[in-house]
């Protein structure tokens, strides 16, 4: 009997995300959809010609690798751009509304000959100027909890704001991890606000601005291009950290410029804050740290729990049967703590199995369902800030001594512990540590990592100075 497809594409996504990783997975191959399998040919379609182009380039072999290994028939990979109506993928806990309203004015189509084209439909905010809304991803859908609130707030507040208000937060910087709530804001603000009428958004994640720019170019209408983007209200710039090029960089940052100067809003996200953005000039990291910027912080149990409540209850609008028990819920929230995709593939797996066997939803049929979504705990991230700050608390300095040109005893080795601590816990690289202290050089660096490793080998008193602080930086 031949495997039925979808269960074998289910494990090759399994497969290409563990060896990529969940955020290079979640960039790059989220949105591929099989299309079909057809003799020794698996056909997938991605939403854009860019991703298209991306994955041939530097994902291919490896796409096709995984396949090989869960159905050894399949030697060739058919990549496809699937149509505008599709982009938008099916979920099965919250179903999606028919269409998204579009903004006041449409300044987001742009014809070969430069003049601005007529909108249709859907294919308003996935044309050359805007990435797809997705309807469900409103603030009414989003779940508030500590680690988000500041952020919520500061969203909801320039969605809110009306073209005469001054602009408060220019511009507007959440950074989170993968899965965290980031996308959801951002389209909520964007959906907001074109909803209102007032003003209009323009969302764009990095890999569409690069793909838009790159075609203006081709096009001979970059003049076009950017009177687009600078003639809006609010543009909104999703997963920032994956805008790369010197052009496309060096074109943002004038967009950037000419927005904020001219009173625009700008929002971005991306996973990390502007200083370690370290492809970027410093200008811009610094123009991006001028204005709000705000931390996303990983999902606690209790928000986690609030959230898979909030989903069945979107689920019971289209599945009034479906239940999940208390301790199952309670477990879920326990168990699958890395973040809210996590939890949002627990439920449908659930839904899935109560809709296709009519089963209960039990305990032993969640724990077998979601037993690959449970993920050991990761460490803690240490920012090179929180060394700085607890490297400068211990030995009675301050940040500004750490980062000067001082040559002082007492602050020559508190600046080489704090070296030596960003290299080791951390994975940036020895020209950013030095550029982070003070602008030195890169074997300035190098030079004070080899000196406390020599150091830590024959004072055991430093030693353990140095055990105390890396257990302050990761509780």
């Amino acid at each position: 009997m031949r495997e039925i497809p979808d269960e074998c594409w289910m494990r090759v996504k399994g497969r290409l995300r563990a060896e990529v990783g969940e955020a290079i997975y979640s960039s790059w191959f989220a949105r591929m959809e099989l299309e079909s399998v057809e003799a020794d040919t698996a056909r997938i379609s991605v939403p854009t010609k860019f991703l298209k182009s991306w994955i041939q380039a530097h994902y291919a072999e490896r796409l096709l690798t995984c396949w090989r290994f869960e159905q050894p028939a399949v030697t060739r990979i058919d990549l496809s751009v699937r149509s505008a109506a599709r982009n938008a993928p099916p979920c099965a806990v919250i179903a999606p509304v028919a269409v998204a309203p579009s903004g006041k004015r449409d300044i987001n189509l742009i014809r070969q000959d430069g003049k601005a084209a007529a909108p249709s439909g859907p294919a308003i905010q996935d044309s050359q100027g805007g990435s797809p809304l997705d309807p469900r991803l409103t603030f009414e859908s989003f779940v508030v909890g500590r680690s988000n609130t500041l952020a919520h707030a500061a969203s909801k507040q320039v969605a809110t704001a009306r073209r005469s208000d001054p602009v408060m937060f220019n511009p507007l910087y959440i950074h989170a991890g993968v899965g965290l709530g980031k996308t959801h804001l951002l389209q909520a603000v964007a959906l907001k606000i074109n909803n209102s009428g007032e003003r209009n958004a323009l969302y764009l994640t990095a890999e569409r601005f690069m793909y838009g720019f790159a075609s203006a170019l081709r096009s001979q209408t970059a003049l076009a291009f950017k009177d687009a983007l600078r003639g809006i209200d609010v543009l909104v710039v999703d997963d920032l950290q994956f805008l790369q090029g010197k052009n496309s960089q060096a074109e943002f940052s004038h967009t950037l410029n000419s927005l904020i100067d001219g009173g625009r809003q700008v929002v971005i996200a991306a996973d990390r804050p502007p200083a370690d953005l370290e492809s970027f000039d410093e200008r811009v990291r610094s123009r991006l740290a001028g204005g709000l910027v705000v931390e996303m912080g990983a999902l606690g149990e209790d928000l986690r729990l609030e959230i898979l409540i909030s989903r069945i209850a979107a689920a019971r609008a289209h599945h009034p049967g479906f239940d999940v028990p208390a301790p199952v819920l309670a477990y879920i929230a326990k168990s699958v703590t890395h973040n809210g995709r996590d939890l949002e593939g627990a439920l449908n797996r659930l839904l899935a199995h109560s809709k296709l066997t009519g089963q209960p939803v039990t305990m032993d049929l969640a724990e077998r369902e979601i037993r690959d979504l449970i993920r050991p705990q990761e460490p803690k991230r240490v920012k090179i800030e929180d060394i700085q700050r607890i490297v400068a608390r211990h030995y009675n300095v301050s940040r500004g001594d750490l980062l000067s040109a001082r040559r002082t005893a007492n602050v020559v080795r508190p600046r080489q512990v704090a070296m030596y601590l960003a290299k080791t816990l951390t994975l940036r690289s020895l020209p950013e540590i030095g550029r982070r202290f003070g602008g030195r050089d890169h074997t300035t660096v190098l030079h004070a990592v080899r000196k406390i490793e020599n150091l830590v080998g024959n004072d055991s008193m430093l030693a353990e100075e140095i055990e105390v602080l890396k257990r302050q930086l990761q509780e």
